[in-house]
This record gives structure tokens, sequence and C-alpha cells, in this order.
């Protein structure tokens, strides 16, 4: 049976990077963001949710999610913020869990649930174990400003809706620092794929 594990870190931590180096070792990788933006596209449930819940001003001339608009309202607003996690995360949930069950009938090795939000969604139940990919407070917050095009506040509005990283750290059992070079940070993601694989065959 394969190893669950739950890849997590804060937003701009180099976890996406982490993610594509498991694949490429063999792991099933499952990321919610990706099945998000899949039942957001016009006539699926999220879709439905989020139109009906702020209305067609969130839509783009050619019908589809203004998602740079949706996030201003809900990043702006804690209530709002927690209408989307109380509406999305049940139907995401389930999707997930579909999705593992698939992939165990598969065979791999590792099923990696890659989630942004895995502590504070209460998705490490559905793991075995858990790794944070992490960095510096201000690196995080230089790389989110570059990658996303972000003004300074809205990176650090963004950085605070998560679940600050010294808990995270407390809850998660293994980590991957990246500050460093990413051979750096492939050399400790290489030492935990054999650990996990090891694991699933003893």
């Amino acid at each position: 049976m394969a190893r669950i594990i739950g890849l997590t870190g804060g937003i701009a931590s180099g976890k996406s990077t982490m993610a594509k180096f498991f694949r490429e070792k063999g792991a099933a990788v499952l990321n919610v963001d990706v099945i998000a933006h899949h039942l957001s596209k016009p006539r699926r449930v999220l879709y439905k949710i989020y139109v009906q819940h702020f209305g067609e001003g969130i839509l783009q001339p050619d019908g589809t999610l203004d998602r740079r608009a949706i996030g201003r309202k809900v990043f702006a607003d804690e209530n709002e913020r927690q209408w989307l996690n109380d509406h999305t995360h049940p139907i995401l949930a389930h999707v997930m869990r579909q999705q593992i069950e698939c992939m165990q009938r598969k065979n791999f090795p590792v099923i990696i649930l890659d989630v942004p939000l895995l502590f504070e969604a209460g998705w490490d139940k559905m793991t075995e174990e858990n790794c944070l990919v992490f960095v510096d407070e201000a690196t995080q917050l230089e790389r989110l400003m570059r990658r996303n095009g972000y003004t300074e506040a809205e990176a650090k509005g963004r950085i605070a809706a998560q679940m600050p990283l010294a808990e995270k750290k407390q809850r998660a059992d293994s980590f991957i620092d990246n500050n460093g070079s990413l051979e750096e940070s492939f050399a400790q993601a290489e030492k935990l794929w054999k650990e996990w694989t090891h694991a699933g065959i003893s």
C-alpha cells in the first residue's frame, strides 16, 4: 500500500519545485490547486458557488473567473475568506479522497498530497506523515512579490492568511529547508524519498 505524505509550505516557499522532484522520482502527486482550478471552470461546481456568492462582477469578459478579483475580496475580509473555506474545502476533500483511492489502485510507492493549507484545513488527517518546505520570511516575501507581481501589502496579506511558520514546524514530521541552493534542497528531498520508500517496503 502506498504511503500517503502531506506536502505543505508557506506561499512561495518552493513547495511546487519539491513536488515536481517527488513526481519525477515516481510519486503520485495530487495537487489541490489543480483540482480547484478544474472545478472552477465555467458550469462546474466551484464556478457556480463563486458566481452565486460574489455575483458576475468576478467574471472576466470571456466568462471565466477572475481569480485575482476573488483573491482581493477574500484576503481583504476575514469573513469572506472563512466563507470560501467553509464552502470549498469539503468539496475539494471529497475529490481528493476519490483521487487517493484511484492512485492506490495504481501501485505508486508514495502518494503526495500537495496542499498549501494542509494543517489549516485539517487535511493532515488524510496522511501518514507531513513534510514542510520552508524559507525565511524575507525570502518568502521577495519571492512572492516577484513571482505574482503583488505589491508588498498584497503579498503580506496572503502570507498573514496562512498559519504561522513556527506553528507549521511544530506540526510537521519532516522538513525541507529551501533557503539554500536547489541542490541542497534536492539532497534533503532525496533523503526523505529513500526513507518513505524504504518504510513502504519494510
